[in-house]
C-alpha cells in the first residue's frame, strides 16, 4: 500500500480509482479523533463505484507512523495535502468526521487543493467537542463496547447487535493506542476557527446527527452558519456515529453533494 512522507512522517493511505473519471480529482476522507480506518466503511462502498477515493491512516494510527505528540492540526492537515500531492490530486472533495473535520476546514485555509468539504460531526473550536466521548483504550475490550453506548442510539443498538460487535471487534485492532489518542486530543484542544470561519470559502456540507453527545448539535449549526457557502443539514436521533447508523441518509447526501460540486468528468 503507498504512503506519502510529510517532514519525515510517513502516511499510509489506500487508492480506489474507478476506470473512468478526473486523475486529478478525488474523495478524500480525514479521519476522527483515534479512530482507524473502519470508520470510513459505510461511505466508502457509496462513494467508490463513481469517484476515485483516498483513504489515509491519521498519524499514529493503523501502519502511519506515530511521531511524538503534541499533535496540531495543522499537521493533520499538512498529512493530507502530502498524501494529495503523492497522488497528484489538485481537486479534494474532503469528507471529515469530527477531528478529521477541523482539519478539513483547515486545509481549506491553508491549501488551494481542497474543492468542497463534507463536515460530520464537526465542532467550529475544539471545546464544543468531547474527544473522550469518541474514543476507547483499545487495550480494553469491555471499555470499546461500552463507549459504544454513547456513539449510537439506543435505537441503532437495539437494532443492530451484531453490527456492534463488529464494531467493537475493528476498534480493538485499528484504533489509536493511548499515546497517540492523547496526541490526537491535543489537536483537538488547540482547534479553534470559530472567529476565522468567514475565510472558509470552500462549499461545504455539514451534517450532524441530533442526539450527537460527543458534539452538540448545536457546534454543527454554528458552524454552517458561520461558513459562507455552510449548508447543514441534521439527521434525527443519530448520535456522533452518525455515517454508521444512518448511512443511507449520510450517504444520499453526501452523494447528492458530489453531484453537484464535483467536474463533469468526475460524475
Amino acid at each position: 500500500m503507498p504512503y506519502a512522507t510529510n517532514a519525515g512522517t510517513e502516511i499510509r493511505y489506500e487508492v480506489d480509482a474507478p476506470d473512468a473519471g478526473d486523475p486529478d480529482e478525488a474523495v478524500v476522507f480525514c479521519g476522527d479523533v483515534g479512530l482507524g480506518a473502519w470508520q470510513f466503511g459505510w461511505q466508502h462502498a457509496a462513494l467508490a463505484g463513481p469517484h476515485t477515493v483516498i483513504t489515509p491512516e491519521t498519524r499514529g494510527v493503523g501502519r502511519s507512523d506515530a511521531p511524538p505528540g503534541p499533535y496540531r492540526v495543522e499537521d493533520l492537515a499538512a498529512d493530507l495535502d502530502a498524501v494529495c500531492a503523492a497522488e497528484r490530486i489538485r481537486n479534494a472533495h474532503l469528507v471529515g468526521y469530527g477531528l478529521g473535520g477541523m482539519v478539513a476546514l483547515t486545509a481549506a485555509l491553508t491549501t488551494s487543493r481542497p474543492a468542497s468539504l463534507s463536515l460530520v460531526g464537526t465542532p467550529p473550536a475544539g471545546d464544543a467537542y468531547n474527544p473522550d466521548g469518541v474514543w476507547a483504550d483499545p487495550a480494553d475490550p469491555a471499555a470499546v463496547e461500552g463507549s459504544l453506548s454513547g456513539l449510537l442510539s439506543v435505537d441503532f443498538r437495539e437494532a443492530h447487535p451484531d453490527a456492534l460487535s463488529r464494531i467493537a471487534e475493528w476498534r480493538v485492532a485499528e484504533d489509536a493506542d493511548r499515546e497517540a489518542y492523547e496526541a490526537h486530543r491535543a489537536a483537538v484542544d488547540g482547534f479553534d476557527l470559530a472567529d476565522a470561519l468567514f475565510e472558509v470559502t470552500t462549499p461545504a456540507l455539514v451534517v450532524h446527527g441530533s442526539g450527537d453527545t460527543a458534539c452538540p448539535v448545536t457546534a454543527g449549526e454554528t458552524l454552517a452558519e458561520g461558513l459562507p457557502r455552510g449548508e447543514f443539514h441534521a439527521v434525527e436521533g443519530a448520535r456522533h456515529l452518525v455515517g454508521v447508523e444512518a448511512s443511507a441518509a449520510v450517504n444520499d447526501l453526501l452523494v447528492g453533494w458530489l453531484a453537484e460540486h464535483a467536474t463533469d468528468r468526475f460524475e
